[in-house]
Formats: C-alpha cells, sequence, structure tokens
C-alpha cells in the first residue's frame, strides 16, 4: 500500500469526499455538455441553438446554483433570461440567471413567489423558444405552488406528516403532485409549446424522472385516489387539513383536472436527462477506496426501506468481512447508496444518516478495525448542521465516558447529540450537490 499506518476515519472521509466530488454539478455537466458555434450537444441530444429565438433558464433544487452556475460559462450571452430557487444559504452569485432562497424541507411563502415567477416565465415562453430546467434534489420542497382553497399553512402541516411519518419519497411527492400546479408536469404544461430539455441530478432511488423532484416536466402516473390511499396507509387522514381532504376527493370523482399523464401531447418536444446520481457518485468512491489499498464492493445505489434495517444489514457484511473474509478480504472498503426511510416519533435532532451511524455502531461495537461513516451528499443530514456521522467499534467505550445510553438517544431520535458528543458528527458545509446518501465501511 505504500504507508505503514492506516488512518481508516480519515481514508472513510475522503472516500466520501470523493463521491461528492464526482456529482459536483459543473464536473457532471462538463462530461455531458458541448458547445460547438451553435450546436449545443447533451449527451446524444443535438440542438440548433441559431433556430430558437430566445433561451430560458428555469429550476431549484439544492444544488442548482451550481448547476446553472456551469450552463452560464458554456452559454453566456446565449441566455436570455431565467429564474431559479435554491434552499436559504444554499445560493451563489449568477449573471443571466435570477437566484431566489426559500424554505427547505418545510416550504415557505419565498417559495410560493419564486415557483410563480417561474411558471410566469414558462408561461412566456413560445414555440420558437427554448427552456433548459435544471432539477437537483430539493427542489420538490422548493417550489410549492398550492392551487385555490389550500393556504401554505396547510401544505406545510401535511408535508410535515408525511416527511414524518414514514412514507417514501415516492408516496410524499405523489401527495405533493395533486396538491401544486408547478409539479407532476404541470411546468411543462405551462411552458408548451415551446422546446424544454430538462437536466436532473438524480436524489431518487431508481431515477425516476417523475418522482425526482415531484416530476415537474414528468408524465405523472399518480393519481388522486393514489393520495387518499397513501393517507389512509399512514394513518393521516385524521389529522390531514378538511382543505387538503376535499381537492382529493374531488379529484378522485373527476371534478378536478388530473396531472399529465403519459402519452400527452405536452411530452413530445420535451427530454429529460440524467446527469449525476448516486451511482456515479459510488463507482468514484469506489476507485479512491481501490487507490487507498482497500480490496472495494459496491453493495447497491438503490438502498430503501427503514433506517435501522439498512444500518443492520450494512453492519452484518462488515461483520462477515471480519470473521471470514467474505465477501471481499482486510482491508476492505463496503460502498452502498440511496435513501432510507426514518420514522421520527422523538423530540430530539438528528437525521437518517445519523441515526444509521448510530444503530451500526452499536451492531459493530467491540468488533476491532471497523469503521462506519454515514451521509448526506447535500451535506445536510436532516434538520442539522451534520452531513452525518462516524462511528466505530469502540462507539460504546465513548459513550460510557461520556456517561451516554445510545438507545436512550435512539428512542428520542436524538442522534445528533449523541454524536456531537463524543465529537463524531461529519460536518462539510452545503457540498453543492445531492444524489441522496452514501454509507462508507472500512475493515482494517
Amino acid at each position: 500500500m505504500g504507508k505503514s499506518k492506516r488512518n481508516a476515519r480519515k481514508d472513510a472521509k475522503d472516500i466520501f469526499l470523493e463521491a461528492i466530488k464526482a456529482a459536483f454539478p459543473e464536473t457532471a455537466l462538463n462530461k455531458i455538455l458541448r458547445l460547438s458555434k451553435t450546436n449545443l450537444k447533451i449527451k446524444d441530444l443535438n440542438l440548433n441553438l441559431s433556430s430558437f429565438e430566445n433561451i430560458y433558464v428555469i429550476g431549484a433544487g439544492k444544488a442548482v446554483c451550481p448547476l446553472a452556475r456551469g450552463l452560464e460559462k458554456i452559454l453566456g450571452h446565449l441566455i436570455t433570461s431565467g429564474v431559479v430557487i435554491t434552499k436559504y444559504g444554499h445560493s451563489s452569485g449568477l449573471k443571466r440567471i435570477k437566484v431566489i432562497e426559500a424554505g427547505h424541507p418545510i416550504p415557505d411563502e419565498n417559495g410560493i413567489n419564486g415557483a410563480r415567477e417561474i411558471l410566469k416565465l414558462a408561461q412566456e415562453a413560445t414555440k420558437d423558444d427554448l427552456v433548459l430546467c435544471l432539477l437537483t434534489g430539493g427542489a420538490s420542497a422548493l417550489t410549492p405552488a398550492p392551487p385555490e382553497g389550500i393556504t401554505l399553512s396547510e401544505k406545510q402541516r401535511i408535508t410535515k406528516l408525511l416527511v414524518n411519518s414514514g412514507a417514501t419519497i415516492q408516496e410524499i411527492n405523489a401527495v405533493r403532485k395533486h396538491l401544486s400546479l408547478f409539479k407532476g408536469g404541470n411546468l411543462l404544461k405551462a411552458a408548451y409549446p415551446a422546446r424544454v430539455v430538462t437536466l436532473i441530478i438524480s436524489d431518487v432511488v431508481g431515477d425516476d424522472i417523475s418522482s425526482i423532484a415531484s416530476g415537474p416536466t414528468a408524465p405523472d402516473p399518480s393519481t388522486y385516489s393514489d393520495c387518499i390511499d397513501i393517507l389512509k396507509k399512514y394513518n393521516l387522514t385524521k389529522n390531514t387539513p378538511a382543505s387538503v381532504i376535499k381537492r382529493l376527493e374531488l379529484g378522485t370523482a373527476g371534478l378536478i383536472e388530473e396531472t399529465p399523464k403519459p402519452g400527452n401531447k405536452i411530452f413530445k418536444n420535451s427530454q429529460n436527462i440524467i446527469i449525476a446520481n448516486n451511482s456515479s457518485a459510488l463507482s468514484a468512491a469506489k476507485s479512491k477506496a481501490k487507490s487507498l489499498g482497500y480490496n472495494t464492493i459496491i453493495l447497491s445505489s438503490a438502498i430503501i426501506g427503514s433506517t435501522k434495517e439498512a444500518a443492520i444489514f450494512f453492519s452484518s457484511v462488515l461483520k462477515e468481512i471480519r470473521a471470514s473474509g467474505n465477501p471481499v478480504k482486510a482491508p476492505a472498503c463496503v460502498l452502498m447508496g440511496g435513501e432510507t426511510t426514518l420514522e421520527v416519533k422523538g423530540k430530539g435532532l438528528g437525521g437518517r444518516n445519523q441515526e444509521f451511524a448510530l444503530w451500526a455502531g452499536l451492531e459493530i461495537a467491540g468488533r476491532m478495525g471497523i469503521k462506519i461513516l454515514s451521509a448526506g451528499t447535500d451535506g445536510t443530514d436532516g434538520p442539522t448542521d451534520a452531513a452525518g456521522a462516524l462511528a466505530d467499534s469502540n462507539i460504546l467505550k465513548k459513550a460510557k465516558a461520556k456517561n451516554l445510553d445510545p438507545r436512550a438517544f435512539l428512542q428520542d431520535n436524538d442522534s445528533y447529540h449523541f454524536f456531537e458528543s463524543i465529537g463524531s458528527l461529519l460536518k462539510t458545509g452545503p457540498t453543492g450537490t445531492n444524489v441522496m446518501d452514501i454509507a462508507v465501511g472500512i475493515v482494517e
């Protein structure tokens, strides 16, 4: 390996940071987009820019500003104008595109105003214009556009209920689409008949374009009836605002127009292109781990389900490597990505990655030479300033030294304060990208 002693903790961080670097918007954009005179090539798509009267840029997400900046560097003065929305603290200077900051994960008034501005610009586009739409993780919450009869506070309430219920991102977004004038293909509907090309950094398992950002430029296969079933599934009907129930029931009865479905004519002149995802980030992490001398495997880029169960599974693979050398021999690095679901019942502070690290930490306690990092690629895990956390086989010793009971912290969903107390939070600040979560396991 070329070095006398490993620093597994540092290696885990470096491997994670390499994954982020690969998913950075400008890096990803430069790999797939080329401008030659007036010909813009995006993967296999060729656009003759001289055939368009105007080029508008719209979009939203926690990583939309770096993506928009990369587009400005390539297209420059060819951009007529644009509007993008990002999370507070995630904006950066753009020259031709207006930036609006708004609330995430709970929508706010700035998000409503920003969504209206984007819809207005989209509606101004004609059949002779090109609209470039940029979407990254967080776009759904950042673009609330509630229909008449539903207030922002009511939309905030149903969003919070869904987030805390353990509902999947697909289920949450299905409801969001049917309480929005923006999502579920409605943005594309507003821009029709303009040519629309959407560039996407995926934060959804399987890269389902109808789920990413709640699919504002994609066909929506979900229905009003599906939304009612979701509320019933998680026992949320009783606490859901009456105005929301009323809209969903009217929609189910066919008295409110459905979101645009597959086959609608508005989709014939549009493309949705994935430019970065969890899989590409994991590939970069694997290359980094191998360069550090680790035997490396990627378990999956599509892990979903319970945070606790995913953590137990991940740690079981690391324990198996320690015990038997399967599926790879130590020194080993095991990588996994996706987005688990955390049901919040306590009143503590944390996120799914910190809770993942704590559950996994308890599983590897006492198994020497095992370290685990779990973090969100956007640099924000839940409503905290941490990207995630690191755990190792000494976790119980560290807890005992501080007189802490890890399981009490788990019961209160307070993993943040546990890891803060033992100095094992991972803080990166806003990373400028978002391709879900990554777990790094090291077996020395």
